[in-house]
């Protein structure tokens, strides 16, 4: 497997990802230019067309659908075998797993405990990232699991529910909380700011984050009110650094694993969901 050979898969695939030609120049970090003489060569090798540009962007040719499970394997396979030769002395085997960073405290970083007590021979890669960013390293074999809140449908890819978290209305305030002192998080479109706002009572907030421990760690120093999950806050109810509102409503999050169909009988792969999985009981 030439790098070169590998390049054009991943760019290949990326186009599909991203939609266009300069997107994926632009998330490849080379110019337009690399990206159609990549794509021109590949179409050279394999006598066929792959994409049709369009004012809407590049769409696959039939050729290019049947292509795209053949070079999805393909650099799946070199990364896993670049993942492998670094296992390190004394492991039989490795997994590499992803997570948002909201799940690592205490879902995944009690996974990790699980593992090393019940797996200590399984070598562990793990990455921290945003959504898009685990699932694109999915998809490109970089990870072989991802723990999400909101995952997106990916075809060649299957999703399971590993636990359903609750997001708890809770205050540093005295007295009920002020509407100046609401801290939105941004939890996705399932929980969006007018359903926060109209059942948590507050008219307008006076502060939006995308980012839950930053929203939590800014109450906990400053004071004020916001909806997280109740894993993170229950050590501050417990110290009385916080308080649930009365009668607010509470929300599921369900969060689920990730991983490739190509990966679903690889031991260390059902290991690990298995110990997510313990762990969330």
């Amino acid at each position: 497997m030439a790098a070169l050979d590998i390049d054009r898969a991943k760019t290949f695939l990326e186009i599909i990802h991203s939609g266009n030609f300069l997107k994926a120049a632009d998330r490849l970090h080379v110019t337009q230019t690399t990206v159609s003489a990549r794509i021109r060569t590949l179409e050279e090798e394999l006598g066929r067309k792959l994409f049709e540009r369009r004012r809407e962007g590049a769409v696959l040719t039939p050729a290019g659908r049947e292509f795209e499970r053949f070079a999805q394997s393909f650099v799946q396979v070199w990364e896993r075998a670049r993942l492998q030769l670094r296992m390190p002395p004394g492991r039989t085997s490795i997994v590499a797993i992803g997570g948002e960073l909201s799940l690592w405290n205490p879902l995944l970083l009690d996974w990790l405990v699980w593992m090393k007590e019940n797996r200590p021979a399984t070598a562990i890669h793990v990455k921290v990232g945003l959504p898009d960013q685990l699932v694109e390293q999915l998809r490109t074999g970089v990870l072989d699991l991802a723990v999400l809140y909101a995952p997106k449908l990916v075809p060649g890819f299957k999703v399971e529910l590993i636990k359903e978290e609750e997001l708890v209305l809770v205050t540093s305030e005295p007295q009920d909380e002020d509407a100046t002192n609401y801290v939105h998080v941004d939890w996705g479109p399932q929980l969006s700011v007018d359903h926060v706002l109209g059942s948590g009572g507050t008219s307008e907030p006076g502060l939006l984050v995308g980012l839950a421990p930053l929203g939590l760690s800014y109450i906990l120093r400053v004071g004020g009110t916001g909806y997280f999950r109740m894993g993170a806050v229950r050590p501050h109810l417990e110290e009385g650094r916080l308080r649930l509102v009365p009668d607010a409503p509470k929300f599921t999050y369900p969060a689920y694993a990730v991983y490739s169909e190509a990966t679903d009988a690889r031991a260390e792969v059902q290991e690990a969901l298995t110990g997510l999985k313990a762990i969330a009981r």
